[in-house]
């Protein structure tokens, strides 16, 4: 077979794609890669990562009003969509993670992601472990992002899968999104 005959996409496509969302520190990272790790073929898309792509003039997200940042946010949800929309196609579970506290964030996600259902999943340990996770890992934050609490919960408020993962271990908390989501594990 010749490289330009090698199929990339699989007659069929992965069964939808999950965006793991929550405050910083909620463990989306840790839930997500562990969640993919559970599927036989998978990716985990780690929003934060894509933004780390941008080598001049990217902008992280502030507490302040920064409209190019807020920009980027919807740049790196199109790129994650992308990405996922192409694990999809070629049989791959896309995991995705990013804090997503918005509505229109979420619409933008929903609008944009089209190679299958999306499984929307909000970790919401609370503000207070959030913070306490926040200051224990290796990840330093330079700003306390757990008044993103409050907007999450007002606006997202109506979303079915929200998983208090505060006294959960990893384990546990794959599980909650497995049964809240009804996807089954392949196995590697």
């Amino acid at each position: 077979m010749a490289w330009a005959e090698v199929p990339v996409d699989t007659a069929e496509p992965a069964a939808g794609a999950v965006l793991l969302t929550g405050i910083p520190g909620s463990g989306k990272s840790t839930v997500a890669a562990a969640l993919a790790a559970r599927f036989a073929a998978s990716a985990h898309i780690e929003v934060d990562a894509l933004q780390e792509l941008i080598v001049s003039g990217g902008r992280w997200p502030s507490p302040d009003r920064d409209e190019e940042a807020d920009r980027q946010i919807f740049l790196r949800a199109r790129n994650a969509c992308l990405l996922a929309d192409s694990f999809l196609a070629a049989g791959f579970l896309p995991v995705i993670d990013d804090v997503v506290v918005r509505r229109a964030h979420l619409d933008f996600y929903r609008a944009t992601l089209s190679g299958g259902p999306l499984h929307h999943v909000i970790l919401a340990p609370g503000a207070a472990k959030a913070r306490e996770r926040n200051l224990a890992r290796d990840k330093t934050l330079a700003t306390d992002w757990s008044f993103l609490e409050t907007a999450m919960r007002d606006e997202l408020a109506d979303e079915k899968i929200w998983i208090d993962s505060a006294d959960l271990t990893v384990t546990e908390t794959v599980d909650a999104v497995l049964t809240a989501t009804g996807l089954t594990p392949t196995g590697p």
